[in-house]
């Protein structure tokens, strides 16, 4: 795939290989192209990951792991190998201790135990799973007491963690690590690898981002509104862009002109509560400045240097006022829950752009006149699950509250089966997880 930006135009290619005739590239013309394609795995140039390993990204990753996990345990049962071939060929190895990666060998563990082992009972105790992790500990994105419950369960499960390890190279029969503490370099066969360490862009979206002037960057680059900065009518969403936010200190002066309605050069406490909505909606990083200063307004702002409230302040009190807002600009995570905020969001605007247009409902444009057509997009964060095998899992929601055990297991399920889209997903979803737990995990190979 390309996009012709310019004109305006995809350029795309079928890939599936078959024998039928006709052209296999063809051209769509667009008015507004919504990019939503995600993201690649990251391999970080590491020899031998392409050729050697499996990753977590699309369907047909799923169905090579699990014909590779099956084929493993019928290699080991083959006559003729020794005990220490056998082992090789049933050591799983998981690279990267983040969510996906700690739920892949969660589940490859309870398959293996709940499954696998009463049909392979001779090499039942010849399995073994292996997580690797560059940093100190597994699911360090998490509170500190859910990745020490992760640790402690993993171990109880026989899972093997192993911490401050980077990953050199892959062979099709060992994995190279250099462990960070000793500086030592050692090499341990396996059966399966899985890499599961990060994303990264796209091959055609970096081709596309140097015809708009983004070539320096890692992502595609949007304002609040998803909008492709350098490019009109192009949107983007999800693991392939990330939202550039708007500085305050950037609209500092204009911010102040617009407030200081009498032009006095001074900004009094009721002028600066007439431009607060606007402030905090344009610029979200003013509102997390104010929580983590445990402010209750913007107006507590005003004050002098020994905290007294004041009544007015001039240009260079307000700037110093805000000055530390933008420290709190952050990058959204990569995650389901972002995009599926962003694709609703989006929709929505689409849907009523002929309706805004004459009555925009955004904040006042501080840098002009008017209001902005669409509020700009605000990403609501309800918290993020670990499903940690064996019926229990592991939640850190709002509000600092954090969740472990059987009971979040069983949240999960409610949310999981809750974010499908239609209730015919949800039936078969909740269908399939019956089954499962009456007759157990398909394990014929496909």
């Amino acid at each position: 795939m390309k996009i012709d930006a310019a004109n305006k135009k995809l350029l795309c290619r079928y890939t599936v290989e078959n024998n039928l005739v006709g052209n296999d590239e063809f051209s769509l013309e667009y008015d507004y192209l919504v990019i939503a394609v995600g993201a690649q795995v990251n391999t970080f140039n590491t020899p031998g990951v392409l050729e050697n390993c499996h990753f977590l990204k699309e369907v047909e990753d799923a169905q090579k792991i699990r014909r590779t996990v099956i084929d493993c345990f019928e290699k080991a049962v083959l006559p003729g190998l020794s005990e220490e071939e056998r082992r090789t060929n049933l050591h799983f190895v998981i690279v990267g201790g983040g969510p996906t990666g700690v739920e892949f060998a969660a589940e490859l563990h309870d398959f293996v135990q709940e499954d696998l082992v009463n049909l392979y009972p001779s090499v039942k105790d010849m399995v073994k799973i292996t997580v690797i992790q560059s940093g100190d500990h597994i699911l360090n994105m998490f509170d500190e007491r859910i990745s020490s419950f992760a640790e402690q369960k993993f171990q109880r499960d026989g899972i093997e963690v192993q911490t401050g390890s980077r990953v050199i190279s892959v062979s099709d029969k060992e994995i190279t690590m250099k462990l960070k503490a000793k500086g030592e370099i050692c090499s341990v066969p396996h059966g399966l690898v899985v890499w599961s360490t990060g994303v990264e862009t796209r091959p055609f979206v970096k081709d596309f981002m140097g015809q708009i002037g983004q070539a320096n960057r890692r992502v595609l680059a949007t304002d609040e509104w998803l909008r492709v900065k350098g490019c009109e009518d192009v949107y983007a969403l999800g693991d392939c862009a990330t939202i550039n936010q708007r500085k305050v200190m950037e609209d500092i002066a204009a911010i102040f002109k617009a407030a200081d309605k009498d032009n006095s050069g001074f900004l009094t406490v009721e002028e600066f509560k007439d431009v607060i909505d606007d402030i905090l909606e344009r610029y979200p990083q003013v509102e997390h400045y104010l929580k983590s200063k445990h402010l209750r307004d913007v107006t507590d702002l005003m004050k002098d240097s020994e905290g007294n409230d004041i009544d007015e302040v001039d240009i260079e009190g307000f700037k110093l006022a805000l000055c530390q807002a933008d420290s709190q600009v952050k990058n959204l995570p990569a995650t389901a829950q972002v995009a599926a905020q962003q694709g609703a969001y989006l929709s929505k605007c689409f849907n009523r752009k002929s309706k805004w247009k004459d009555n925009p409902e955004g904040p006042r444009r501080f840098r002009g006149s008017g209001r902005h057509q669409f509020h700009p997009f605000q990403y609501k964060h309800l918290g993020q699950f670990a499903p940690l095998g064996g019926e229990q899992a592991a939640a850190e929601l709002p509000g600092d509250w954090v969740s472990v055990g059987r009971s979040t297991q069983w949240l999960w399920y409610s949310v999981y089966a809750s974010k499908q889209v239609s209730w015919r997903t949800r039936v078969l979803v909740v269908s399939d997880w019956t089954r499962r737990f009456i007759f157990g995990r398909d394990s014929s190979r496909i």
